[in-house]
């Protein structure tokens, strides 16, 4: 078998009366002008079934496919390092469960644990969440995020441990950007980000802190919960391959908000909040 194939997303067509077009990764169709060459030939060297072809013309057009980027060599699947397996798992089943169940099977080794607080609602100890040594810790919440929560895991980067998390309000789930080196993105500037966005800054605080009072629960649906742990599984699993992120924004510079109601996905840049300089001293 020759090692000539499209790469993935990557594929031929035959039109009747047209020839041959290539839908390219991104949906579109373009139209391949195969001249004198025999077009099933093409075909079976594209599909790797053919070797290099001798013939002139099939070496030119697999030339062009090559050049374009749509022939590669054996494409194989990123493995999951064996040093970033170590997945710990923190927060609500009705998010982690399936969470569990997708990174084991990228080949990620995910550890499940209820979300880590001390009596009287103090958040949980640096020392607490690294124990274990994770490579990665994802901490999900089917709710708000109290105050303070996420404090100490937001220094998780400082010791080279991934940090990823997600967060339902009502009918809306905010999946915030992984941080995984000292100057990313952390729930504390999140927080900041979207106080600083809204006119309704008091009444936001006000939400957080509670208390609330709600009518009937919202519940998290098997898609809704699947599609979650989805988004999630393949942030983690681009950073522990260092898979290239194909969407608009940088993973670790993306707000994703989630519509509960619809399941639509959308994606809002969002950048560090830098440290505040502090207040000069009047002279006298």
């Amino acid at each position: 078998m020759s090692r000539n194939r499209l790469v993935p997303g990557v594929e031929v067509v035959a039109v009747p009366g047209r020839g041959l077009a290539v839908r390219t990764t991104d949906g579109e169709f373009l139209s391949v002008r195969t001249r004198d060459a025999d077009a099933d030939a093409l075909l079976s060297v594209l599909a790797g079934a053919d070797p290099i072809p001798t013939d002139e013309e099939l070496r030119r057009l697999v030339r062009a496919f090559t050049e374009a980027g749509y022939v590669a060599g054996e494409t194989r699947l990123p493995q999951w390092p064996a040093d970033r397996r170590n997945v710990r798992l923190l927060g609500d089943p009705v998010l982690t469960r399936p969470l569990a169940a997708q990174l084991a099977a990228l080949g990620a080794e995910p550890r499940t644990a209820p979300a880590v607080t001390a009596l009287g609602g103090v958040p949980a100890r640096i020392e607490d969440l690294l124990d274990g040594n994770p490579a990665a810790v994802v901490w999900c919440l089917d709710g708000p995020v109290p105050e303070g929560l996420w404090e100490a895991a937001d220094r998780l980067p400082e010791h080279g441990v991934a940090w990823l998390r997600c967060h339902r309000e009502g009918w809306q789930v905010y999946m915030e950007p992984l941080a995984a080196a000292s100057g990313d993105v952390t729930a504390t500037h999140v927080r900041a980000r979207r106080l600083a966005a809204t006119p309704a800054h008091r009444e936001l605080s006000a939400y957080w802190s509670g208390p609330r009072t709600w009518g009937a629960p919202v519940r998290l649906t098997v898609p809704a919960a699947a599609l979650l742990a989805a988004l999630l599984a393949d942030d983690l699993s681009r950073w522990a391959t260092e898979t290239p992120d194909m969407s608009g924004f940088p993973a670790r510079r993306r707000l994703r908000h989630v519509d509960l109601r619809t399941l639509a996905v959308t994606e809002h840049p969002v950048l560090p909040v830098p440290a505040a300089a502090p207040i000069p001293k009047k002279d006298g």
